[in-house]
C-alpha cells in the first residue's frame, strides 16, 4: 500500500470516528473515541510529511533549483601512500552527510556539496598525474573543510596534481639550446670540420685562427675560433 492509499484509509477511520464520536452518549466511549481520533489525526500528519519528503527526494529538478559553483580553494600534499586534496567550503560541516559526495575514477575524482548556503558547489579534477585505487580512496568531512584521499596504486612521490600541471611545468623549463651561445655551436662545427678535414682544409683553418689572435692583440672585434 503506498503513502497515497495509507492516507486514504485513515483518513476514512476518522471520519467514521468522528461519526461514532457524535452518537456516542457515555463519556467513557466518547473519551475511547476522542484518543483514537487524536491517535489518527497524528497518524495523518506524519504521513503527509512522508509524502513531502518523498516527493522532494523523487523530483529531478530539486537540485537544479541551486545553481552551481565551481570549487577553486583548495590545496594538496601527500605521503607515501595517498594524495590529500583540502577542499576549504566554509559551513561544509553543517551540511546534511548525504549531500557530500565524492566520485573517482582511475584517474580523476569529482566532489559535489549539495545545497551549502542555498548553492551547490562542485570540484572536478582530471588527468591526475598518476593512476589511483578507486575502492580505497574515500573523503572526511572536517570543519569548514572536505579531504579527498586518492590512494596511491604507486607509492611515488608527484612532482604536481595533474598531467596537464606537468605539461606546462615542462614547456616553462629554459631550452638550453635556444639559449646557448651561439659562438659555442661555431666552435663545435669548426673543430668537427678540423678533425674531420684534410690537410689542406687543417692548414686554412689554422692560418684563419693565427689571424684572428693577430688582430685580438691589435684590438680588433673578430670571432671565436
Amino acid at each position: 500500500m503506498d503513502l497515497n492509499e495509507q492516507i486514504n484509509q485513515l483518513e476514512a477511520d476518522l471520519l467514521e470516528i468522528s461519526n461514532l464520536l457524535e452518537k456516542a452518549e457515555r463519556e467513557r466511549v466518547q473519551d475511547v473515541l476522542k484518543q483514537e481520533q487524536k491517535k489518527v489525526e497524528k497518524e495523518i500528519s506524519a504521513k503527509r510529511l512522508q509524502k513531502e519528503q518523498q516527493a522532494k527526494r523523487e523530483d529531478p529538478t530539486s537540485s537544479s533549483k541551486a545553481y552551481t559553483v565551481k570549487i577553486n580553494n583548495y590545496g594538496w600534499d601527500q605521503s607515501d601512500k595517498f594524495v590529500k586534496i583540502y577542499i576549504t567550503l566554509k559551513g561544509v560541516h553543517n551540511v546534511a552527510p548525504e549531500n557530500v559526495n565524492v566520485s573517482f575514477t582511475e584517474r580523476s575524482f569529482v566532489a559535489l556539496v549539495k545545497d551549502l548556503d542555498g548553492k551547490n558547489h562542485q570540484m572536478t579534477m582530471n588527468n591526475l598525474l598518476c593512476p589511483i585505487d578507486v575502492q580505497e580512496s574515500s573523503k572526511k568531512v572536517k570543519t569548514d573543510m572536505v579531504l579527498v584521499m586518492c590512494k596511491k596504486k604507486t607509492a611515488k612521490q608527484w612532482e604536481c596534481l595533474t598531467q596537464v600541471e606537468k605539461k606546462t611545468k615542462e614547456k616553462e623549463k629554459p631550452n638550453t639550446e635556444e639559449n646557448a651561445d651561439p659562438s659555442d655551436g661555431l666552435m663545435s662545427m669548426l673543430k668537427k670540420i678540423y678533425s674531420d678535414g684534410d690537410d689542406e682544409m687543417k692548414r686554412t683553418i689554422n692560418k684563419a685562427w693565427s689571424e684572428s689572435q693577430e688582430k685580438k692583440a691589435k684590438g680588433e672585434q673578430v670571432p671565436d675560433f
